[in-house]
């Protein structure tokens, strides 16, 4: 079966800091002061600012406001990503849920090669997170029912919404860019 090719950017490269405009140089000094670098897949949503700071924004949205642990953030990121076939955010989420959340190595290498998950809570998390963004909003109930019947209520399913915003953004313009990794995520590449 032969892989069919895509649509990649030719001519819109990565921002860097010497040709940043303010704008741009505003969200890069943000970046380096929150992350302590600018990510490549940062450097390519520049290109329209609006769309970085759509990101930024709904990615801080789901942070903050989900109700969901670190681990269980990592899950609903990973997920998504895994789904939107993303190399660039499964690596970069990989990090985040070993070095940041403390996921345990089990339960993130299940995530990254879709292998079932031990813990009923969260699979039932990851089955509701594909099945949002596979089914474009339209669940069905008994995948709804089992997240529920493992605790989770209707206001999670809202900020999975959030979560597969931030993640379609992030994930389709790494598609589009076809974005280096970064060094920092590098060790969590799967190929």
């Amino acid at each position: 079966m032969s892989v069919q090719q895509h649509f990649v950017f030719q001519n819109l490269e990565a921002i860097s800091d010497e040709v940043a405009g303010p704008e741009q140089a505003e969200l890069f000094g943000t970046a380096m002061a929150n992350l302590g670098l600018v990510p490549n897949m940062y450097r390519s949503m520049a290109n329209s600012p609006a769309l970085l700071r759509s990101y930024l924004k709904s990615y801080s949205e789901f942070r903050e406001n989900s109700k969901l642990s670190p681990i269980e953030q990592e899950v609903v990121f990973l997920a998504i990503s895994k789904d939107n076939g993303c190399q660039y955010c499964l690596a970069a989420h990989s990090m985040i849920a070993d070095k940041v959340a403390q996921m345990p190595a089990t339960l993130l290498s299940a995530l990254r090669s879709g292998e079932a998950i031990d813990d009923s809570k969260l699979s039932a998390l990851r089955d509701l997170t594909i099945e949002l963004n596979q089914s474009r909003g339209r669940p069905s109930e008994a995948v709804v029912a089992k997240a529920f019947a493992e605790g989770y209520e209707e206001e999670v399913v809202l900020a999975i919404l959030v979560a597969i915003s931030a993640k379609t953004l992030s994930n389709y313009s790494n598609h589009l860019f076809a974005n280096k990794l970064d060094d920092a995520f590098m060790d969590y590449s799967l190929g």
